[in-house]
């Protein structure tokens, strides 16, 4: 039996990270993947839906060629070449993580991983079953597509984002269930490539864990492109028995049956624990989550969990970062617990939408006293010459002490952006303080300084 300081199940964003973390910290350390290497963030998930969605706005750009008083004649694309480009950044991606492997002197077992006890892994594989020891287990086994009993996915009308990012044919009408990162951002693709793209949302605004005022930008955005948007809507069954396939939509103004050649269901994802041997070892579990303290560790000594199969947000970075503070706990260093609430997101659409921190309407339900400054792009010298002027930058304080509680933005280029608002609040940073960081003119990421400015008042440029 071959033995390891650390074996790490799985190995996308939160697993590779882990395993080169611990083998810095000087670690004999082996990595578990039944696929390719990156997980689904680097073949399925982040990386190549980014390309994707890359094709999308240098299409769009062309076809508004005119408008930059360029000429671009008979503008049209090649489905299977775009789809075609996004896995070649995908394979290069994942040939890049077991480049990193190699450099760590990382051991990779291919097969599926199940947790035995007496910190043990059994990997099966193509070449049999083999065993493995470690005094530490880290579990990143991440995520998948959740299915609703209504929206059962076949794979070929009804589709989960994997299928929706490789599909062989553009389909001519598409209806999006669920309007999170993953729906609004395929909706957006789609809808470039020229799709008729239908968005159906049981909540009442599009990206709904996004400030208010960003849903509604947003939902005016995506309608002035030509996507459908239904709120407040909810699938309660599809026929795919024709050609095509009839999803019927509950609305407050009754029942609606939508037709498309296909449906994308993009209503959060399902965690990978089952069949991994958390039973037999006897893991604490609630639900489709493993239960962590503070430093990733679970109810059995010597096994850990993190990223999307734990309580935190299921996203690449948390993943990354939870992988780290993990490795380096075990190690013995010093570590403070993360902060969840200083957690950027990042939707990628166009256009963009990042945030960190409270929601203007969180902060109230809190009971702070608030300053709320909100600048939009349409003032900005660098997004009108851009010909991207849709959106804002919106943020909100703490009238009392100065605290940044949180920070919206919706704007082309945006996720690029967020990190000031979140190293800023990291560092305790008050608004005056922005205010008195000079940003480069001119620029998008001005718009901060001006957002903050418009809360104290003293706004230049509105």
């Amino acid at each position: 039996m071959s033995k390891f300081d650390i074996i790490v199940l799985g190995s996308g964003p939160g697993g590779y990270v882990t395993a080169i973390r611990a083998s810095q910290l000087g670690f004999k350390t082996a990595i578990v993947e039944k696929e390719s290497l990156g997980g689904v963030c680097l073949n399925w998930g982040c990386i190549p839906t980014k390309a994707l969605l890359k094709s999308a706005q240098v299409f769009e750009y062309l076809k508004h060629a005119g408008d930059y008083g360029l000429n671009a004649e008979n503008v049209g694309h090649d489905f299977g070449a775009v789809v075609k480009r996004s896995r070649g950044v995908a394979d290069g991606m994942s040939k890049g993580v077991q480049f990193l492997m190699k450099k760590n002197k990382i051991e990779v077992i291919n097969g599926f991983g199940t947790l035995k006890k007496g910190k043990k892994v059994e990997v099966k594989s193509d070449s049999g079953t083999t065993e493995y020891s470690a005094d530490h287990i880290i579990i990143a086994t991440g995520a998948r597509s959740r299915e609703l009993p209504s929206l059962p996915q076949d794979g070929k009308k009804v589709i989960g984002y994997r299928e929706a990012m490789s599909l062989d044919k553009q389909p001519k009408k598409m209806i999006v269930v669920g309007s999170g990162a993953i729906g609004i951002e395929f909706a957006y693709f789609y809808n470039s490539m020229g799709t008729e793209v239908t968005v159906v949302e049981f909540m009442p605004n599009i990206v709904p864990v996004e400030d208010e005022d960003v849903s509604k930008q947003l939902e005016r955005s995506f309608k002035k492109a030509g996507v459908k948007i239904m709120t407040s809507a909810e699938v309660t069954k599809v026929d795919t028995s024709g050609d095509g396939v009839k999803a019927t939509v509950k609305t407050s103004k009754g029942e609606e049956v939508l037709e498309a050649d296909v449906v994308l269901s993009a209503v959060g994802i399902k965690t990978n624990i089952e069949n991994i041997g958390l039973e037999d070892v006897g893991i604490a579990v609630d639900r489709d989550k493993i239960l962590v303290n503070d430093y990733y560790q679970t109810n059995i000594p010597g096994y850990y969990a993190i990223g999307d199969v734990t309580p935190g947000q299921a996203l690449a970075h948390v993943a990354s970062a939870e992988g780290i503070l993990c490795v380096e706990k075990i190690a013995g260093m010093h570590v403070e617990a993360l902060d969840y609430g200083n957690i950027p997101g990042c939707t990628y659409c166009i256009p963009e939408v990042a945030s960190v921190g409270l929601t203007e309407k969180q902060a109230k339900e809190k009971g702070y006293d608030i300053k709320v400054g909100k600048f939009p792009f349409s003032a900005s010298g660098k997004a009108k010459a851009s010909g991207n002027a849709d959106g804002f930058v919106k943020v909100i304080f703490d009238a009392k002490y100065g605290e940044w509680l949180g920070c919206h933005m919706i704007g082309v280029g945006v996720t690029d952006m967020i990190a000031e608002a979140v190293v800023a609040r990291k560092l305790e940073t008050t608004g005056h303080e922005v205010l008195k960081a000079v940003h480069p003119h001119p620029t998008m990421s001005e718009a901060v300084m001006e957002a903050v400015a418009d809360a104290y008042d003293e706004v230049i440029h509105l």
